[in-house]
């Protein structure tokens, strides 16, 4: 049975959003870090990683002056820490601290990141694309740092063990889990070969 397509309208909606946390320091060299849903790569030579972020948020600033992010993959585990971290403005409190998190001073960006999270994108600022409300920031990921619990038997990063979280969009305003493994990218498609 066909199905009749519903417009909805243009709008900022694309499923799922990764939940990626931002992490910078400002002119004092003081630590922040801001929620960003709207990111993810955008070029694997070199490797790189963008997001959006308005020019009203404490972050876009950070990010000019300094030249560099780290984008933090959050675990299930955080997913209070990581939506506080975008409530409030860095500007107002130093999230943290409020949050009990430890910021580690990257070797080799301008940024810190967070010790508790999995795994860690450390990105050196290459462009920034003024698009209208949002600026993109395309950052070249210098290193992937990753606690060596969530690696597989390969040394990457294992989503299974990461177990990072998503946003669902702005029409349902929730967070969800990873679903199951459903099965195995750039081979389960063969099927359809004659």
């Amino acid at each position: 049975m066909d199905t009749i397509k519903q417009s909805v309208g243009a709008k900022p909606i694309l499923l799922p959003n990764p939940v990626l946390i931002i992490g910078t320091y400002d002119d004092n060299g003081v630590p922040n870090i801001m929620n960003v849903a709207w990111g993810g790569v955008c070029c694997s030579e070199p490797p790189c990683v963008g997001v959006s972020l308005r020019k009203a948020t404490y972050s876009y600033q950070n990010i000019i002056n300094r030249g560099a992010f780290t984008v933090n993959i959050p675990s299930e585990k955080f997913v209070t820490e990581a939506d506080y971290a975008g409530i409030v403005s860095g500007r107002e409190i130093n999230k943290f601290e409020q949050l009990n998190l430890t910021p580690v001073k990257s070797t080799l960006v301008d940024a810190p990141y967070i010790q508790q999270f999995p795994m860690i994108l450390e990105c050196k600022l290459l462009h920034t694309i003024d698009i209208g409300l949002h600026t993109q920031f395309i950052g070249e990921i210098l290193d992937i740092k990753a606690d060596s619990s969530v690696l597989n038997d390969k040394g990457l990063p294992d989503i299974e063990k990461v177990k990072p979280f998503i946003f669902g969009s702005f029409g349902s305003r929730n967070y969800y889990s990873i679903g199951e493994n459903i099965g195995k990218a750039f081979s389960v498609g063969n099927c359809w070969k004659k």
